[in-house]
C-alpha cells in the first residue's frame, strides 16, 4: 500500500474504487482491514494471556461465558453500523458528499445515545444470568456483566466510527484506532490485572479506560480536526426520516448479531456443564482462532464498500466481479492461516496455561476450529456483497441459520456421542454449509440497490 493512497481525499478514493482495477482496489481496501483484523484479534488474545496467567482458570472461564451476553447488547450498534455502511457507501458512490456527512453525524449521535440507554439493561440482567451457571464461576460472571455496562456506550461509538471510515473507503483509519486500542489494553491489563491483581474487576477497568481514551481521540478526529470530512454538531436535530431508514435497514443486522450471540450463549451453556476446565480450554481456542477468523473475513468489509459504491454509480457488473474476487481472496487467506496455525497450535496454547487437562482440550478445539476458516471467510465475503446491495435481511437469515439450525441443533443432536467436542465439530459443519448456501443465494441475486425499492 503506497503513501499516496493513504493521503487520498474521499473523492479520489471514490474514483479509485469506481474506475480502478478490482484486484488492486480490493487489496488497497483490504490490506488496512486485514492489518486491523490482525490487531483486533490480538486484543482477545492478549486479554486471554493476561487473564489466564495472572487471574487463573475460573476468571478466564467466567469471561469466556460472559462475552456473548455483552455482545448481545452491542448487536444494536453493529446493526446500525451495517446500515450506515450501506447508506453512506451508496451516497458516496453517487458523489453526494453532503449527505455522507449528514448521515455520519446523525448515526454517531444516535448510536452513542442508544448505548447510554441500553447500558442499564446489561447491569440488570447480570444477576439472573449468573444464577444459572456453575457455582465456581457464578460470582465472576455477575461482576463482569454488570460492570461492563460502563463500557457499552463507548463500544457503540467505536462501531459507528468503523462504519463511517469503511463506507468512505478509508479503512486505514480504523486500523490506526485498533493499534491505539491494543496498546492501551496491554498497558491497562498490566496495571489492573497483573500489578493490582483485580481479576474480573481489572478486566473491565482495562476495557473501560482503553475505550474512554480511544473515544476522546475519535471525537477529536470526527468533529474537531479540520478537513473535508469534518462533522459538525452545531444546530443538530435528529432527522426522523433518516433514523427510520437506518433502523429499518439495520434491524436485520441487529437481529442477526443478537441471535448469533444468543446462540453462542446457549452453546456456552452446554459447554459450562462440563466444568470450568472445559470452558477455559474452549476460551483459549477462541482467543487464538480470533486471528484465524478475522483475517479472511476482513475482505467482507472491502466487498461491502466496493459493491455499495459501484451499485450507487450504476456499475452492477463491476460490483459482481468485486464479490467474486473478494471470495477468492478470502479463501486463499484462510488456507494460508490454516497452514500456519495448525502446526504451531501446541506452542500457542501453552502460552496461556500449563495445566495439561486444559491444554488437551484447547489443542483439540483449536485444530477443529481452524479448519472451518475457509467456509467462514467465503460466507463473510458474500454477506459483505449483500450488505453493499442493502439486502441486509439475507445475512440475517444466513447468520441465524449458521448458528441456530446448523450449529446449535448439530450440537444437541450429537452431544450424547461427542460430548463437549460436539461444540467444536458443530463449528466446522455450520461454517461450510453456510458458505455453500451463501454462494447459491448470491448467484441468484439481482445486482440492484434494495434501498431504492
Amino acid at each position: 500500500m503506497n503513501i499516496k493512497f493513504l493521503h487520498q481525499s474521499t473523492e479520489e478514493r471514490r474514483e479509485l474504487i469506481l474506475n480502478g482495477s478490482i484486484v488492486r482496489t480490493l487489496l488497497m481496501l483490504s490490506l488496512p482491514t486485514l492489518m486491523m483484523s490482525m490487531i483486533q484479534s490480538l486484543m482477545p488474545l492478549s486479554d486471554g494471556l493476561f487473564i489466564n496467567n495472572a487471574a487463573g482458570t475460573l476468571v478466564a472461564s467466567a469471561v469466556t461465558y460472559s462475552e456473548p451476553v455483552v455482545n448481545m447488547m452491542t448487536a444494536l450498534a453493529q446493526g446500525l453500523s451495517v446500515a450506515a455502511m450501506a447508506i453512506i457507501g451508496q451516497a458516496n458512490g453517487q458523489g453526494d458528499f453532503t449527505r455522507v456527512k449528514h448521515v455520519a453525524t446523525q448515526i454517531v449521535v444516535f448510536a452513542f445515545s442508544m448505548g447510554f440507554c441500553i447500558a442499564p439493561i446489561l447491569a440488570l440482567i447480570a444477576l439472573p444470568i449468573s444464577s444459572g451457571v456453575e457455582a465456581d464461576i457464578s460470582q465472576n460472571v455477575r461482576l463482569y456483566i454488570s460492570l461492563y455496562a460502563l463500557v457499552l456506550p463507548f463500544s457503540f461509538l467505536e462501531s459507528i466510527y468503523n462504519a463511517i471510515k469503511n463506507a468512505t473507503g478509508k479503512p486505514e483509519a480504523t486500523f490506526i484506532r485498533m493499534v491505539i486500542m491494543l496498546t492501551l489494553k496491554i498497558i491497562f491489563n498490566i496495571v489492573f490485572v497483573v500489578w493490582l491483581r483485580l481479576e474480573v474487576v481489572g478486566c473491565v477497568l482495562s476495557s473501560l479506560f482503553s475505550n474512554v481514551f480511544i473515544c476522546v481521540w475519535m471525537f477529536y478526529e470526527l468533529f474537531v480536526q479540520k478537513g473535508e470530512d469534518q462533522l459538525f454538531l452545531k444546530g443538530f436535530r435528529f432527522d426522523k426520516v433518516l433514523i427510520k431508514q437506518l433502523i429499518v435497514v439495520g434491524i436485520p443486522a441487529m437481529l442477526t448479531s443478537l441471535m448469533l450471540n444468543l446462540g453462542f450463549f446457549l452453546i456456552n451453556n452446554e459447554t459450562q456443564k462440563y466444568g470450568a476446565v472445559v470452558l477455559n480450554g474452549q476460551g483459549i481456542a477462541n482467543n487464538i482462532t480470533a486471528v484465524c477468523f478475522n483475517l479472511p473475513s476482513a475482505f467482507g468489509a472491502a466487498v461491502t464498500t466496493m459493491v455499495s459504491l459501484n451499485i450507487g454509480a450504476g456499475q452492477p457488473d463491476k460490483a459482481k466481479r468485486s464479490c467474486l474476487i473478494g471470495c477468492i481472496a478470502s479463501a486463499i487467506t484462510a488456507v494460508a492461516v490454516i497452514g500456519i496455525v495448525v502446526p504451531s497450535s501446541p506452542h500457542l496454547t501453552v502460552l496461556f496455561t500449563q495445566r495439561p487437562e486444559v491444554l488437551d482440550i484447547a489443542n483439540r478445539a483449536l485444530h477443529i476450529y481452524t479448519y472451518s476458516v475457509v467456509g467462514f471467510g467465503v460466507c463473510m465475503a458474500v454477506q459483505g456483497a449483500f450488505i453493499g446491495l442493502g439486502k441486509t435481511r439475507v445475512p440475517m437469515v444466513i447468520g441465524i441459520l449458521r448458528i441456530w439450525f446448523l450449529r446449535y441443533i448439530f450440537i444437541l443432536a450429537t452431544e450424547h456421542m461427542l460430548q463437549f467436542y460436539s461444540v467444536f465439530w458443530g463449528n466446522l459443519f455450520s461454517n461450510y454449509v453456510a458458505a455453500i448456501i451463501s454462494i447459491i443465494l448470491i448467484l441468484r441475486v439481482k445486482w440492484v440497490s434494495a434501498l431504492n425499492q
